[in-house]
């Protein structure tokens, strides 16, 4: 099996891999091998120079370089926020459990610590009772779990 490419690994190291580069139809990158369709945060980054120096239209830059007319918008607002850095990916999905504040955090640890044979199903039955904040009990057993592994 041959190796990647370590330029390539490295763009998927970092979230720059681009998923699609055949979706890249700007004729600069057929036509100078300084533009890799591979990376993402550069497709990305001369999408909005297109625009913004070229005076192309979004509809017209966004299908060229393999986007939909609202992930432009996105790519720019990002872009706009956090400059460079902002063109790259995050990770996908939620950032995080939402519901679980500090403070609760807190209370679930509270709770865990005086009563310690309370399920992870019970434990959410308590906090959706008491603070009124539903999460499912594997939330609550991750965040347990997490506490374990941690304190060791």
């Amino acid at each position: 099996m041959p190796k990647a490419h370590p330029k390539r690994r490295f763009l998927e190291d970092v979230g720059a891999l681009h998923s699609h580069p055949e979706r890249v139809r700007a004729a600069i990158f057929e036509t100078h091998r300084f533009f890799d369709p591979l990376d993402k945060v550069q497709v990305k980054y001369e999408m909005l120079r297109a625009h913004a120096v070229d005076g192309r239209s979004v509809l017209a830059v966004s299908g060229e370089f393999g986007f939909s007319r609202e992930t432009y918008y996105t790519v720019l607002a990002a872009f706009q926020a956090h400059g460079v850095p902002g063109l790259v990916d995050g990770k996908s999905g939620r950032p995080g459990p939402l519901k679980l504040t500090d403070e609760v955090v807190a209370w679930v640890h509270a709770l865990h610590r005086r009563e310690p044979e309370l399920s992870g199903r019970e434990i959410a039955e308590r906090m959706a009772q008491e603070l009124s904040i539903e999460v499912h009990r594997r939330s609550v057993e991750r965040l347990l779990g997490a506490a374990i592994k941690k304190n060791g």
